[in-house]
């Protein structure tokens, strides 16, 4: 370790990005494994409490505990998942209203587009029919893709209750571990890392289902007063997409929009914008920062990063795991002496060695 301090910046940092490329070519193969792992575990961090209470009150045995706990955990999850699938059918009954009046809209766009830009609507339609005769030649692609998704979340779903399951089971077996494969001097740090990646995942969920809740509500109130039909599945919908940092908001947003477009009057869709960008305004400037974006302490930048990448390895369960998974290694970083430059690096605290007032480059101006 020491001859590792000693070295120059440029080999620490060649070094770290090598390990960095090793380490995610690694997670792109082993994804199936270890994307449920990893849900696994943070699941089985937020029941850690509600297992301890169970087998302190009930006196259950620790299997028996995780058991319970987990397929209570997995029933909640289908109640829920069930209330919004009671919604759906609702909107799929009125799906031939819904047709005629995004047809109507379109009629109307055709219209605009053929006054403003000069387009007939004959060479729109040739153009759109080009389009839909090169989609229709990769349908079977398309239902072929739809299929193994579906196959996929289903084994995602089991996978992960299985692995919640287990390291319930296992948990301090595998604390055990975590402190063994350390030297002895070095064992209340390493309880005291456990312990912090345990609150703050335990916060960090605790609050992402705070804000889901929260986002639902304030969007539902929207999508009511506005008037628009099917506000209560538009309002859930709003809130779950918006798990996703950034691109969540503005998928729920377009779903909005086109919902609206095709059971209201193009004039709500004005209003509809205005109230999601309100609801988007509260959530980034007060429910994220206060009940989910202070337990992890990471900087914007990093995170944009950070959800780039994830996305390119894992889809959009990679946007989903990211920030956890950089919020337990910047807990890791900033314990550890050789690697304290990259927990600051990822957190948004300023360098006390630098005045507020200096400037990033202070160079001396030209006299």
């Amino acid at each position: 370790m020491k001859n590792l301090l000693t070295w120059p910046f440029y080999l620490k940092l060649a070094s770290v990005l090598i390990s960095i490329m090793i380490l995610g070519y690694l997670s792109i193969l082993g994804q199936d494994l270890i994307i449920p792992m990893i849900m696994g575990l943070l699941f089985a961090i937020l029941l850690v409490p509600v297992c301890d209470s169970v087998e302190r009150r009930l006196g259950f045995n620790r299997s028996l505990t995780a058991i319970l706990v987990s397929t209570l955990g997995l029933l909640l999850l289908a109640f829920i998942l069930y209330l919004i699938g009671t919604q759906v059918p609702n909107f799929s009954d009125n799906s031939l209203v819904l047709q005629k009046q995004l047809s109507a809209a379109f009629h109307d766009i055709q219209e605009w587009v053929a006054k403003t830009f000069g387009i007939q609507k004959h060479k729109q339609l040739n153009y759109l029919s080009e389009a839909a005769t090169k989609s229709l030649s990769t349908g079977t692609l398309i239902i072929e893709k739809a299929l193994k998704s579906i196959t996929y979340i289903l084994m995602l779903i089991g996978f992960t209750f299985l692995f919640t399951l287990f390291i319930l089971i296992y948990r301090r077996h595998l604390v055990g571990f975590i402190i063994m494969s350390f030297d002895k001097k070095h064992k209340g740090a390493v309880i005291e890392v456990v312990k912090s990646i345990q609150n703050m995942v335990k916060k960090y969920l605790i609050g992402l289902i705070i804000q889901m809740v929260l986002v639902s509500i304030l969007s539902f109130i929207v999508y009511a007063i506005v008037g628009i039909k099917y506000n209560l599945l538009l309002g859930v919908l709003t809130g779950i997409l918006n798990v996703l940092p950034y691109l969540g908001i503005l998928t729920a947003t377009i779903i909005g929009v086109l919902v609206t477009i095709a059971t209201s009057s193009a004039a709500n869709v004005i209003w509809i914008l205005l109230g999601l960008v309100i609801v988007h305004a509260i959530d980034g400037n007060i429910i994220m920062p206060k009940i989910v974006g202070s337990q992890v302490k990471l900087n914007s930048l990093v995170v944009v990063i950070g959800l780039i990448i994830g996305q390119s390895a894992w889809g959009g369960m990679g946007m989903l795991l990211t920030i956890p998974i950089m919020g337990i290694a910047k807990i890791i970083f900033d314990r550890v002496e050789s690697l304290m430059p990259w927990g600051f690096l990822m957190g948004d605290e300023d360098y006390e060695g630098v005045e507020e007032t200096a400037s990033l480059l202070p160079f001396e101006e030209d006299k």
